[in-house]
């Protein structure tokens, strides 16, 4: 079997890390959350003073950001300074910091970069906003998943739930639609669904149902068996 791409896009709670990383476990391929990558680089700002709306000041300690991606599972790891940050990243306040940070020029261009590398000579699964549009434009397999901002919301709360972190529905739904509005609307690589992509609506879908109808997407395209 050859090696191939997925670009997963879409908007905050879709559910695209969610089900990559079932697809991911599936297939035997990499998965990598990037944005995970992005709420990593504002929790390092949140732990360190650091204002994720200054610009400036981010941008300025990026260099000092020491992130390491590990696969594992059909799923990653995400370190800052040789510490597993991978349940810290999934807090509401690094969510909101990673809607910052993520309009900053010098931060997507730093973990774009790493997205990049870690996509050449392996079979891998992406999610984010721009995978398909910017990151992997020529990803042999192009996703965009949307839902309701309610459905959203509801999904968002759940993961918060299980980590054992204390959530607002009305906060949570609130931030979801802030983070739309960001992502859409940021000058640098807007989230938007590429030209090629094939769109899937997940509100009323439980997610084996998602997780089958995109790998028989992938299965077609990518020519696997």
């Amino acid at each position: 079997m050859g090696i191939y791409s997925v670009a997963v896009d879409g908007p905050a709670g879709s559910g695209k890390s969610t089900v990559a990383k079932l697809i991911a476990k599936e297939l035997g391929i990499v998965y990598i959350d990037t944005g995970a990558m992005y709420r990593a680089v504002a929790l390092y700002c949140i732990n360190n003073g650091i204002d994720t709306k200054n610009e400036e000041a981010v941008s300025g300690i990026l260099d000092s950001i020491d992130m390491d991606i590990k696969a594992e599972n059909g799923g990653q790891r995400i370190y800052l300074s040789g510490i597993d940050v991978t349940d810290d990243v999934r807090s509401q306040k690094a969510g909101a910091g990673a809607s910052d940070v993520a309009v900053i020029g010098s931060v997507r261009q730093k973990l774009v970069n790493i997205q990049r590398s870690l996509a050449k000579g392996m079979s891998v699964i992406m999610d984010g906003r721009d995978i398909g549009t910017n990151v992997l434009t020529d990803a042999d397999v192009k996703i965009y998943l949307s839902a309701s901002a309610d459905e959203r919301a509801k999904r968002r709360c759940g993961e918060l739930k299980k980590l054992g972190l204390e959530y607002d529905f009305e906060l949570v739904k609130s931030q979801i639609i802030q983070r739309d509005k960001n992502d859409s609307e940021r000058a640098l690589n807007p989230l938007r669904k590429a030209e090629d992509a094939i769109e899937v609506d997940t509100t009323s879908m439980n997610i084996d149902e998602v997780k089958d109808t995109i790998i028989k997407i992938i299965k077609e395209k990518a020519g696997i068996g």
